[in-house]
């Protein structure tokens, strides 16, 4: 009876973990074809050129059905050469905790026939490079599908962005600081001497 109720234990927990790490990327099955605009090594400026994304069913994949698949999200995600030394933009196999796409291109409702949409790219995006992939949610929210306009190996139809991210904003703005307060000090230093100049030259 209490070997009975140990198990019975084990397995709640072991639910209870599965569902608090969330779902994995290797256990999704990619069902959907997906392209972008870009061309491999393209340059994009932030904040005036677009990406227009088309997605769609694969509809020769023999082992599983769109039916249960009722939202798409795209999203723009990191390819593997901007992701040397910058930890957080490393792929995670577990998505709740994966910041690789972060930057959302479109969500709507999904349909399993050809679907378009051109997204301006945003101001705020750091200079890297990228790939598009699709996300298909089934009713509860959870990961069931995903397509991807580069290789398995992120290696094919990567392009990049190139942009001023915040943190440089901030760094620009602090270094034009210090130089205005550098001046300033300079040009006051200046007048203190002179004006201890002419008092030693009175005496």
């Amino acid at each position: 009876m209490a070997a009975g109720g140990f198990l019975l234990a084990l397995l709640v927990l072991s639910c209870l973990a599965a569902s608090s790490n969330g779902v994995t990327f290797s256990s999704l099955q990619k069902t959907l074809i997906v392209t972008a605009s870009p061309t491999q090594g393209q340059v994009l400026k932030a904040g005036e050129d677009q990406i227009t994304v088309t997605w769609s069913y694969n509809n020769t994949f023999a082992t599983g059905t769109d039916s249960t698949y009722k939202t798409i999200k795209v999203k723009l995600c990191y390819a593997p050469i901007s992701q040397v030394d910058r930890a957080w933009r490393k792929t995670v196999d577990n998505l709740a905790k994966d910041k690789s796409c972060q930057f959302n291109i479109v969500a709507k409702p999904y349909s399993p026939s050809n679907n378009t949409s051109t997204w301006t790219v945003e101001r705020d995006i750091p200079t890297a490079t990228y790939f598009v992939r699709a996300y298909a949610f089934d009713s509860a929210g959870e990961y069931v599908g995903y397509g991807q306009s580069t290789d398995a190996h992120k290696t094919t139809n990567l392009f990049e962005i190139q942009a001023i991210s915040g943190r440089h904003v901030s760094i620009d703005i602090a270094s034009i600081c210090f130089s205005a307060f550098s001046v300033l000090s300079l040009f006051a230093f200046f007048f203190m001497e002179k004006r201890k100049g002419k008092a030693s030259q009175q005496k």
